[in-house]
This record gives structure tokens, sequence and C-alpha cells, in this order.
């Protein structure tokens, strides 16, 4: 049975292993998506416009857990790197939709190799990082949510 002071202890907390986890993640992925020209968070912008697009930025920002103001800088680079374009909606100009460039939607292609790579640096097949990502219960729910 643990003590309280073993509740306390670094090691023990899950907080600490999602975090550490998740920043080898990102260490894992960042020489991989090098070469395609995209951050981890920008390649997760991509995968949501892949899946869908146009959007609003809400929806975006939604779906990948944001806050729009924390996706526009992200959404301005991309754009920079002519992967995407931002216009105002014709029916509500307060809406501003992103959508992809033919440039965009063309690098999809070469990051269909992105999780083929990834398994072979962890180790681990498409059902094992299924299971893992599964196992992490409400903390890998879409969005972020549980």
């Amino acid at each position: 049975m643990p003590t309280p002071d073993d509740l306390l202890r670094l090691d023990n907390q899950v907080c600490f292993a999602i975090v550490t986890a998740a920043r080898n993640v990102v260490s894992i992925y960042r020489p991989i998506l090098e070469p395609l020209g995209l951050t981890h968070p920008q390649y997760l912008v991509m995968l949501a416009l892949w899946e869908s697009a146009p959007r609003s930025l809400g929806e975006l920002a939604e779906e990948l857990a944001l806050e729009p103001a924390s996706l526009s800088p992200l959404i301005k680079r991309l754009q920079s790197q002519g992967l995407v374009s931002r216009d105002r909606s014709p029916d509500d100009e307060r809406m501003l939709r992103i959508a992809l460039t033919p440039a965009g939607t063309a690098l999809r292609t070469r990051a269909l190799e992105v999780p083929t790579q990834v398994m072979a640096s962890v180790g681990l097949d498409a059902e094992r990082l299924a299971a893992l990502r599964d196992a992490l219960g409400p903390f890998a729910g879409r969005g972020g949510r549980p």
C-alpha cells in the first residue's frame, strides 16, 4: 500500500508520465516531419485539413483543442509556405475559412509515409500503437477532450 509520501513522488505522477511521453513523441516526429517542412503542430493542422477542408478557424481550433488565437500563427505559417489559404466566408464575414492549396493537397501523398516511419522509430506496429492510444482513455479523445 503506497504511503502519502509515495503518492507525491514525481515518478508516481500520471501527469509527469504523460507530459514526458508527449515531449518524447514530438521528438520522434521532428526528424520525420522535417523533410515535409512541417513542425509537429503544423502536421496536426494539416491532418485535420486533409480529413475535411475548407473549415472555419473556429472549427479547426475546436478539432485540435486549441484556442483560435493559438492556431492563427500556425495557419499564417502554413499560408506563407503555400500549403493553405485563408479567406472570409461569403456567408459570414466574421468567419475565417481555411482551405488547402494544391501544394497542401499534394503534400498529403508524401505524408502517407509518416505513420510507417513513426512505427519503425518506436518499434510498434499499427495495432500496438492503436492499443497504446486507446489505453490513454479520456486523455486521447478527439480534440483532447474526455
